[in-house]
């Protein structure tokens, strides 16, 4: 009697821990819901205050513009902020509703170099002009990230599209050379005209094509790999898996050639070689790619004019500083007049520099902000850089990772070619630097860059935020079945032990 009421009691209190473990189950689930949403909400906290110190910096900046132009300020200040104001801040919603989990640092820094590229863009003769239609493009900008955001819900849905892409971006690419279309521009034929509205297709041909490539390469890379082709005393791959390196060779040289694009030439170029060594691992790739392209380079160097001029003009600018070097040397001399500390926004005098808004918008802030904020405009882009690759090394699916390291490589790449340019490191080429420079198509497409690295990132944080949450629930779950073994091993030794006194009693 004594031992069955014992029993009875273990079962209730037994019974009531399992009840307990029940609720504290259940609690558990619901903190670990509320510690993500806490995260989540952390990472736009975090975000939202990095988007307010870069408006206090460009409002700063825009209003010392003004007063050491005009020793006045901005009568359109409050119009100005409550532009770029609500701009980012619709962004900023968009980012806590579509992309939750996704890297807080990008899209402060994008909207930081947007902020200053307008500022400066502002200064230049003309800049009123300049600036509204500016204004309209960052608007249009934020329009395609939302946009991108909203209508790509799973990046891995574009792989199903890759030779789509691949049609789209070539056609984009070479659509200047079409008659009665494109349009030579400063030399180069990289504009195309569609009634009253002029852009560079090659702008979102590098969006198109970097699909392409991280796709065509998840499904080859295994061929690409393997050495199974014999010439001679090397080993490469099958020629037949080789043709897509012939045909990114091919058409960087005709947009070099007949474009007169060096800098989209080599963006083109440096993106799918880096991609192919991303793939497969091989450095054989990287350096063939090199080798190839510096051929070509030689071939035209020798055989075209404009190509000769421009690597001339390069390797010494001075005999021709007031014709083909002018460009150069101005820039070189805005960037010594800016020293450590540069002049002063509004001090400076970018007027004298060809194509300020445009190709030469760094020597531009390098004058007026000095090293030191040329230094800032570098790091922003070297952190944009690094987040990233950080992206593309936390993504598990091979797509996502070949797509992150594309599209970082086109803004890391792009940024340095034409920096490089303009410090002398490499030939001038005519492309932008991305979301500083004048230009709508630059500024859209880049957006929509930005949109895809961000829909990445919260596809991949959340992808590991449900594998700890699931690793978490199945200790969990482990821990309360082994208890619960415990607890009937208790159980069984308590009724042996309670037969065994009743029979002593006996």
């Amino acid at each position: 009697m004594t031992a069955s009421a014992g029993a009875t009691a273990r079962n209730r209190l037994f019974g009531g821990r399992r009840s307990g473990k029940g609720e504290d189950g259940r609690s558990l689930a619901v903190g670990e819901e509320r510690s993500l949403r806490a995260a989540d909400g952390g990472r736009r906290n975090v975000e939202l205050g990095l988007l307010v110190m870069g408006l206090v910096c460009t409002a700063g900046a825009y209003i010392l513009a003004s007063l050491g132009e005009t020793a006045s300020i901005p009568a359109n200040i409050g119009p100005f902020l409550g532009i770029v104001v609500g701009l980012l801040m619709l962004a900023h919603v968009a980012n806590r509703a579509l992309a939750s989990r996704a890297n807080p640092t990008l899209f402060p820094l994008a909207g930081l170099l947007n902020g200053l590229g307008y500022v400066f863009i502002a200064r230049l003769d003309g800049g009123d002009r300049l600036a509204g239609l500016q204004a309209t493009w960052t608007g249009a900008g934020i329009a395609a990230y939302v946009g991108t955001l909203l209508f790509i819900k799973k990046t891995r849905q574009l792989e199903s599209y890759r030779y789509t892409f691949l049609v789209a971006g070539l056609g984009l690419l070479l659509l200047p050379l079409v008659p009665g279309l494109g349009r030579t521009v400063s030399g180069a034929r990289i504009w195309v005209r569609l009634g009253p509205i002029n852009f560079q297709p090659g702008e979102f041909a590098k969006i198109a094509l970097a699909i392409f490539f991280a796709a065509y390469l998840v499904e080859n890379r295994e061929m690409l790999s393997l050495s199974t082709f014999r010439f001679g005393p090397f080993s490469t791959p099958d020629p037949r898996h080789l043709g897509p390196v012939l045909v990114a060779w091919g058409t960087s040289l005709v947009v070099m050639v007949a474009e007169r694009d060096l800098g989209s030439s080599l963006l083109f170029f440096a993106l799918f070689m880096i991609l192919v060594w991303v793939a497969t691992q091989r450095l054989i790739y990287p350096i063939t790619g090199i080798a190839l392209f510096a051929l070509g380079a030689v071939f035209s160097y020798n055989f075209f004019g404009h190509v000769r001029v421009r690597f001339s003009t390069w390797l010494d600018p001075w005999p021709d500083a007031t014709e083909g070097g002018y460009q150069v040397v101005q820039s070189w001399f805005a960037l010594a007049w800016g020293g450590i500390t540069g002049t002063g926004p509004g001090l400076g005098d970018p007027d004298r520099v060809p194509a300020a808004s445009t190709d030469f918008i760094f020597a531009v802030i390098g004058e007026e902000l000095g090293l030191l904020g040329a230094t800032v405009v570098l790091m922003s882009f070297m952190i944009m850089v690094g987040s990233g690759l950080q992206i593309a090394l936390r993504a598990t699916n091979p797509f996502d990772k070949l797509l992150a390291t594309g599209l970082t490589a086109l803004l890391g790449v792009q940024s340095f070619i034409i920096i490089a340019g303009v410090i002398r490191l490499l030939p001038l080429t005519g492309v932008t630097l991305p979301f500083v420079s004048y230009g709508g198509s630059s500024l859209v497409a880049n957006y929509v860059l930005l949109a895809l690295l961000m829909r990445l990132s919260h596809e991949t944080n959340s992808r590991v935020v449900a594998e700890t949450g699931a690793s978490s629930t199945g200790s969990r779950r482990g821990g309360g079945e082994h208890a619960a073994r415990g607890r009937d091993r208790g159980r069984r030794g308590s009724g042996r032990g309670a037969g065994r006194t009743s029979r002593r009693a006996q």
